[in-house]
Formats: structure tokens, C-alpha cells, sequence
């Protein structure tokens, strides 16, 4: 049996490419609270029409993002087998991909904001939440280009400049969040409305600093150097929506079951949908550790199998499922240990800070199977095995999370309660399936490995 003492290396090269992404993630997660606790001064009413805005935006924007995380399994194992050529080819294609992606979805979010009155939601939340989702939408596009260049470098095994990039544009995005929503020296008072510009100015900024950063190192720029017009490829571009469009999906499927379970929160009333955001936002921010993890994993596995290294891709991804398992116990805690303090900290209104406490009890608890879920995806992805986990999501997802939700919510009467409830039977059940599949395709691999020794 392996010890502890001989994970150690693998904890830190984990960490090592985890710790950027993480603090990343949770810079952008920090500054969602910022803007929930900002808007939250406004009023129950302006809380509630971000909630309802960020997770009508959500659908499109992740299933976007997950077109784009396609890439980096692939170019990190051509990365790890010296094949410039074909990263290059790659990189070129998704800067393409992110053009085509931006194009559509964003026109098809657009589309979206003609319908939002027709979701089920109060009519004043309705009417503040639409000027600001068509920000989020313009935003969207220069947002798709950063990410194509993230996961390019990600690829690479370069995860820090990200992170830094990622600082500087949260700075901007709570800066210009007090001069706009508040109206402060001299700007206009936008309420809502300046929360989602402020974004858009953080968001713009984040591609134009990736490609300084890019020109100013040589070995990175040489890729660039590269493009030529005869490299736009209809192979590369397939190549990369066939392992995209998977993980899309699958996160697609995941934030769909959030995003609908908030519309079914909205159900009962704008104090429950201002306390749901609260938890949302709690829990968002903590998944964002996870989720670094899980990048890192999709990053180490993809190398290690580009390697041929079956131990080392093992040792990899239970080293990855050691740390997520510690990190979500503990944030599971905190979650529970300070709900009352968390909520009051967003609301004064008594009805939003019951609901939101009593919902961050359950997302504490979920902590630990949405982790396994999200540490086990990220190992199939560097596995390049994402279709299955497609079919998964929609199980744990769609056929048992909603459905649960809606009968715990209303036909049990337990309200918002019900709905949190729901997601732990749900991301448990897809924590199962994806750990199991791993298991299977590993032994494959291991035989296949195996074979060739022998030939």
C-alpha cells in the first residue's frame, strides 16, 4: 500500500500548477461577492435581479468556457512530446474556436434577454436585471479570448499568468464597482446596472494584457510567430470541439441544474432568491479551490499520459483527490460554523438571513461530493475520456438533482432548503460515476501500455 510519505512529491507539482489557478479562480469568485455585497446594499430587490441575471448568463457562458478547456489536455500532451508544430496548429484553431463561440452564443444570450420576463420572476427584479445581463453579454466577448489564451498556456503547464492577469482585472472590476454603482467622484449613479459595466471594463482588459505578456516572452511568442493562414484547419477544429463540446455539455449540465434551481427558488419570492445568492456566491467561491485542483489534474494527468507514465498518472490524480478532500472539509465547516455571520454580512433584511443560513447548511455538506465530482472530471479530461462524463452529468444532474429539487422544494415544503438538499444526491451520484470510470479506463490504459512492451 502506498503511504502518505510517497504522495508528497506528487502533492507539491499538484499544488505547484493548482495554487495559481485556484487563487485565480478565487479572485474571480471574491469579486462576485464584492459585487453581491455591493448590490446588497441597494436593496433585496437589486440583490435578487443579479441573482436572477448571473444565472440566465451562466448557461451560456460556461458551455462557452467549456469548448475552450478542450484544448489543454490535447496541447499539453503534444506539449510533453516536444510536437511545436502542432501546438501551434492548435493554438491558432481555438483562437478561432473562441471567435466562432463568442459569434454564436453570445447572439443566442442575447436572444435570451427577449424571454426573461417570461421565466417566473417579479416584475421589478425582471426589469433591473435585463439592462445588466446585456452587459454580461458584451462582456462575454472579449472574455472568450482570454480564456482560448489561458488554456493555451495552461496547456503548457504555465498557470501563474493567469493569476496575475486575473488580480489586476478583479482590481478594476471593484474599483469602477463603487465609482458606478454608487456614483462616486463625478461618475454616474448606475446602481445594477454599473455593477455589470464594471465587469465589462475588467473583462475587456484581460485578453489586451495576456498578448503584452505573451509578446514580452520569447519562447511563448514564438507560437504566436507561427500563425500563417494555411494553419486554419477544419481537422484542428474538429479536434478541438470533440473533446470541447463533451465538456461543455457536461458543465452545461451541471449549471444548468444551478441555474434552474435558482429560477425555482425565485418561485417563492425575491427574500428566498436574495438568500439563495448569498449561499450560491459562499459556495461558488469555495468550489474555486476545487476546481484549481481539478484544472491541475486535466493538466498533470494529460502530461503523465503524454508520457506514457501509468504510475505517475495514478500517483497524480489520487494525490488531487487527497487534497480536495481536505480542502472541502474545511470549507464545508466554515460554511457551517459562520452561516448566520456569512448572511448578515450580505443582508440586513431578517427574512434573507434566515433563508441564506439555513441554505448554507447544506452547502457545507455538499462540499465534499462536489469536489469529488469536479477532482474526477478533471482527471477523465486529461484522460481525453470526456463523452462518457457527458452522459453522467445528465443522470446526476438533470434526472435526479432537478426533479429532487422540485419535490423537496414544494411538494415536501422545505422551500430553498429543498432545493440545496437536492445537490448533494445529485453531485454524490456524479462523484460515483466519474471515480469508477476513471478506475476502468486507467486499467485499459495499463493493458494497453502493456502490449506494446510486449510487441
Amino acid at each position: 500500500m502506498t503511504s502518505i510519505k510517497t504522495y508528497i512529491p506528487f502533492y507539491k507539482r499538484n499544488l505547484k500548477v493548482a495554487l495559481p489557478i485556484v487563487f485565480s479562480q478565487l479572485g474571480g469568485a471574491i469579486v462576485q461577492l464584492v459585487d453581491t455585497f455591493m448590490v446588497g446594499r441597494l436593496g433585496t430587490v437589486e440583490l435578487a435581479a443579479v441573482s436572477f441575471a448571473s444565472a440566465v448568463f451562466a448557461i451560456g457562458y460556461v458551455f462557452s468556457i467549456g469548448i475552450l478547456l478542450g484544448a489543454t489536455p490535447i496541447i499539453g500532451q503534444a506539449y510533453v512530446r516536444g510536437e511545436k508544430q502542432t501546438i501551434v496548429e492548435l493554438f491558432q484553431n481555438s483562437l478561432v474556436l473562441a471567435t466562432i463561440t463568442a459569434v454564436v452564443i453570445g447572439g443566442l444570450l442575447y436572444v435570451t434577454s427577449f424571454f426573461m420576463d417570461n421565466m417566473g420572476q417579479v416584475d421589478a427584479v425582471v426589469e433591473l436585471a435585463i439592462p445588466y445581463f446585456l452587459v454580461l453579454v458584451v462582456s462575454f466577448i472579449p472574455h472568450m479570448y482570454f480564456f482560448a489564451i489561458k488554456q493555451f498556456l495552461e496547456g503548457l503547464g504555465n498557470t501563474k499568468v493567469a493569476m496575475w492577469i486575473t488580480f489586476v482585472a478583479n482590481g478594476i472590476n471593484i474599483i469602477f464597482n463603487y465609482l458606478l454603482i454608487f456614483g462616486k467622484f463625478g461618475f454616474p449613479e448606475l446602481g445594477v446596472l454599473g455593477a455589470g459595466v464594471s465587469t465589462l471594463i475588467a473583462r475587456a482588459s484581460m485578453p489586451l494584457i495576456y498578448l503584452i505578456w505573451l509578446r514580452l516572452k520569447s519562447e511563448w511568442w514564438s507560437y504566436c510567430k507561427d500563425f500563417k493562414w494555411s494553419l486554419f484547419s477544419w481537422m484542428r477544429l474538429k479536434q478541438l470541439l470533440a473533446m470541447g463540446l463533451p465538456i461543455a455539455a457536461h458543465i452545461l449540465l451541471e449549471v444548468s441544474a444551478f441555474a434552474f434551481s435558482g429560477v425555482m427558488v425565485g418561485w417563492l419570492g425575491a427574500a428566498p432568491l436574495a438568500g439563495h445568492q448569498i449561499a450560491n456566491n459562499m459556495s461558488h467561491m469555495a468550489f474555486m479551490v476545487v476546481m484549481g485542483i481539478s484544472s491541475a489534474t486535466t493538466i498533470r494527468v494529460s502530461h503523465q499520459l503524454g508520457a506514457r507514465n501509468v504510475e505517475g498518472l495514478k500517483m497524480a490524480a489520487m494525490a488531487s483527490v487527497h487534497l480536495c478532500l481536505l480542502a472541502n472539509a474545511i470549507m464545508g465547516t466554515l460554511l457551517i460554523v459562520f452561516r448566520v455571520q456569512i448572511a448578515q454580512a450580505f443582508s440586513t433584511d431578517p427574512e434573507v438571513i434566515s433563508v441564506g443560513s439555513q441554505v448554507l447548511v447544506m452547502a457545507g455538506i455538499f462540499q465534499l461530493a462536489d469536489g469529488m465530482q469536479a477532482v474526477g472530471a478533471g482527471i477523465l479530461r486529461g484522460l481525453t475520456d470526456v463523452k462518457i462524463t457527458m452522459v453522467y452529468a445528465f443522470i446526476a444532474y438533470i434526472c435526479i438533482n432537478i426533479p429532487l429539487g422540485y419535490v423537496l422544494a414544494f411538494v415536501c415544503g422545505f422551500g430553498a432548503v429543498g432545493i440545496w438538499a437536492a445537490f448533494i444526491f445529485g453531485l454524490g451520484t456524479a462523484a460515483i460515476l466519474f471515480h469508477v470510470r476513471y478506475h476502468k479506463v486507467r486499467k485499459r490504459i495499463f493493458a494497453e501500455l502493456q502490449e506494446q512492451v510486449m510487441l
